[in-house]
């Protein structure tokens, strides 16, 4: 374990210098000895030109360091070989290089925010008399390693879907793009305590997760208070649907309760890139959502003529919308078949 400063008076308002933390963190996390190097250093050292190791450091998400700044490591010397191997290894084209780190640093960004945010919490909690640096030689590596997991686990359904698929195309296919958003957000939360509402988001985006991951789709990402996600099969794709806006409780005012959502689906061939997804269909998916009714579920006419034949299903045409992009969207319910008596 990675020795740690005299812990501070117990008697002192603050339960740990935060100096002291973040010294020690840097020392523990990247190697950081006090005598660091400036970025022509580094760059020197990992072979590569000094511009090319800044447009890395800006597409990361990390501030510019000025010349005098001696910020950087060992581990940014070594991180900057490993890019420099993966475009010899031709694994990717140079040009998208920049793509894939920026979009690897904005998820990680948001990781470690969330993760730090923890931290924090859990040490306010705590014995205020004990520096929390335990954390940092304890908790991490158990933190890296479930990290490690769930990518390579990741990386094991995202090839098995692909592979599937039957196509060599990896960029473009054909999938149900779906948007569920949450009724009335704005209002709630103006309403709602920031517990009550951090509760039914967290509700929302687990349960909605779950019920992606069981129709065999993929949650591609959360903007706000609704979830972007595909589904390869159509039939699927409507099933999951209904099943989003059926998930409403029936006690909306119980804590953590889900909330009552709308949901707009379409299908078409998709551009998919960096882990997003692009194209019309996605862009026709978002309207519907935005037209849709409270608790209802709306198609284009693409999913609709793929699923309106099927009994587990009542399609019916509704009135054209006008919306952005499209002045006369061609839209379609989506309803559970009528019960015979």
């Amino acid at each position: 374990m990675t020795d740690r400063p005299d812990a501070p008076d117990p008697s002192q308002d603050h339960a740990f210098d935060p100096g002291i933390l973040l010294e020690v963190a840097g020392s523990y996390l990247l190697g950081h000895d006090g005598s660091g190097l400036n970025r022509h250093e580094v760059a020197e050292q990992a072979g590569v030109e000094l511009d090319a190791a800044q447009d890395l450091w800006r597409a990361l998400g990390f501030a510019e360091a000025g010349d005098d700044h001696a910020m950087f490591t060992d581990a940014d010397v070594d991180a900057l070989r490993d890019v420099d191997e993966l475009v010899d290894l031709q694994l990717l084209e140079p040009s998208m290089l920049p793509a894939l780190v920026r979009t690897m640093g904005s998820t990680f960004s948001r990781m470690a925010d969330w993760q730090v945010r923890l931290l924090l919490g859990a040490i306010t909690r705590g014995d205020e008399t004990e520096l929390p640096l335990e954390v940092l030689t304890e908790v991490i590596p158990v933190v890296e390693r479930l990290q490690s997991y769930i990518w390579r686990r990741h990386l094991v359904d995202a090839a098995g879907r692909l592979l599937l698929k039957g196509t060599t195309d990896t960029s473009s296919a054909p999938l149900a793009v779906g948007f569920v958003d949450i009724v009335g957000y704005t209002t709630q939360s103006r309403r709602m305590s920031t517990d009550a509402l951090a509760a039914m988001v967290e509700t929302f985006e687990r349960e909605t997760s779950e019920l992606v991951v069981e129709a065999g789709g993929q949650v591609i990402k959360t903007i706000g208070d609704e979830v972007l996600y595909t589904v390869s099969d159509p039939i699927a794709a409507a099933e999951l649907a209904l099943a989003l806006v059926d998930r409403e409780d029936d006690d909306p005012t119980v804590e953590g309760a889900y909330p009552q959502v709308r949901v707009g689906s379409a299908y078409g061939t998709v551009l998919s890139r960096l882990g997003d997804v692009f194209g019309p269909v996605v862009n026709i998916a978002s309207r519907l959502t935005s037209v849709a009714r409270p608790g209802r579920a709306l198609l284009d006419a693409e999913l609709a003529s793929l699923v309106q034949h099927d009994d587990r299903f009542r399609v019916r045409r509704a009135p054209r919308a006008s919306v952005k992009g499209y002045e006369h969207l061609e839209l379609w319910s989506l309803k559970h078949p009528k019960t015979r008596h």
